[in-house]
């Protein structure tokens, strides 16, 4: 079969995998997420190796494609007008959460014996949230309230403030190279400033055309083009996607009807990452020891989640039972490998003492963090308050 083929079959077949999929969530009460996630890993070279590698292989375009559109949405969660409402909760809480999860995870896994270099990059993987999953979960469960939004904009900078903190980890681990400051700090500026230069222009022609309402022409439009002009200049196209589309938000008088027309197509582009996600995951192959770790660094995550959900829902002015919010943080996809693979290249002998403890973590992150993210907002009573279509 040549490779054409097989991409257009896979690419047919997972997304009829969908519907199976969101049968299989009704039946078993667990979120559509996890079921794709599971489903990828079922057929990548972990399990059965249903997937062939040609096909695999696009999932980086995908990726990048389907969190640009998560990213816009998420940008568009930081309008000045929720800021207000919940700038100061989203602050307390990813700061707080940034910080507890480097401190916890990364000192715990030094004192169970891994080198501090392997131990602070998994601190700074820890970090990062799967913005997509925790988006999806939301719509799905037609989840709409304080908790709701304020997640939403928790993931929309959380991974700003993993880049970061990493960027500064990284100027000290030796053999790093020279610029990991530097470069990290460069690059989430540039990343900012480009998005917020797109997101002007988006909002001055986006819906000039048609009488008011932007179409999705328009909408896709910006946000490949954020893509493009990112890795032409080796930018976060993350970053960019939530630059532009806080800028869109706050900016364009029909600012509303944008988002919808993502949140429109996105879902089929979600499909396809989510099932390619777990497919790419390579068998890590860890011997007791870094089992030891993986299981060490699941338990750091989680407890940390809770502690920093805890403290800054009370630094935010949450209300009491909000604490438990920092578990819907759980899930952890792409970011976390990316910072780990930039390691493993520039300093290999620390990239292979971290990349199967992110790799597996990964997998469980994204397999039970859906599930345990819906039933904290179903817990808190978010669930089902969105209309159908809103």
């Amino acid at each position: 079969m040549n490779e054409t083929a097989a991409l257009f079959l896979t690419l047919g077949l997972v997304l009829g995998l969908a519907r199976v999929a969101r049968a299989g969530a009704h039946l078993l009460h667990v979120p559509q997420v996890s079921i794709l996630m599971l489903a990828g890993l079922l057929s990548g070279p972990m399990a059965l190796d249903l997937i062939p590698e040609s096909v695999r292989t696009s999932y980086p375009t995908v990726a990048e494609a389907t969190l640009a559109m998560v990213g816009f949405l998420l940008g568009g969660e930081l309008s000045l007008r929720n800021l207000a409402e919940r700038g100061r909760a989203v602050l307390s809480i990813s700061i707080v959460d940034t910080l507890l999860t480097f401190a916890m995870v990364g000192a715990g896994l030094w004192a169970l014996g891994l080198p501090w270099p392997a131990a602070a990059v998994l601190g700074c993987a820890a970090v990062a949230t799967d913005p997509a999953a925790v988006q999806s979960v939301i719509q799905e469960s037609r989840a709409d309230g304080p908790i709701s939004k304020t997640l939403l904009g928790v993931v929309a900078i959380d991974d700003l403030w993993g880049i970061l903190l990493f960027s500064v980890v990284i100027a000290f681990i030796p053999g790093a190279g020279e610029g990991g400051l530097w470069a990290g700090a460069a690059e989430s500026v540039g990343s900012i400033a480009a998005g917020a230069a797109l997101g002007g222009v988006m909002a001055l022609v986006t819906g000039k055309l048609d009488r008011g309402r932007p179409t999705l022409e328009e909408a896709l439009a910006f946000v490949f083009i954020a893509v493009g002009v990112a890795e032409a200049l080796d930018l976060s196209y993350l970053l960019t996607a939530v630059s532009m589309g806080a800028v869109v938000s706050n900016l364009a008088t029909s600012h509303e009807h944008t988002f919808r027309e993502i949140e429109g197509i996105e879902w089929p582009f979600l499909v396809v990452f989510f099932v390619l996600s777990g497919a790419s995951m390579e068998p890590a192959g860890p011997g007791g020891s870094a089992m030891i770790a993986v299981g060490a660094y699941v338990a750091l995550r989680t407890s940390a989640r809770v502690v920093a959900g805890w403290t800054g829902s009370r630094l935010g002015g949450l209300e009491r039972r909000a604490g438990i919010l920092g578990l819907g943080l759980l899930p952890q996809a792409g970011v976390a490998l990316g910072l780990v693979l930039v390691v493993a290249e520039r300093i290999p002998e620390v990239g292979t003492q971290a990349l199967p403890v992110v790799i597996l973590g990964t997998v469980v992150f994204e397999v039970v963090g859906p599930v345990v993210t819906r039933a904290v907002l179903r817990q808190l009573g978010e669930t089902g308050r969105r209309e159908v279509g809103s």
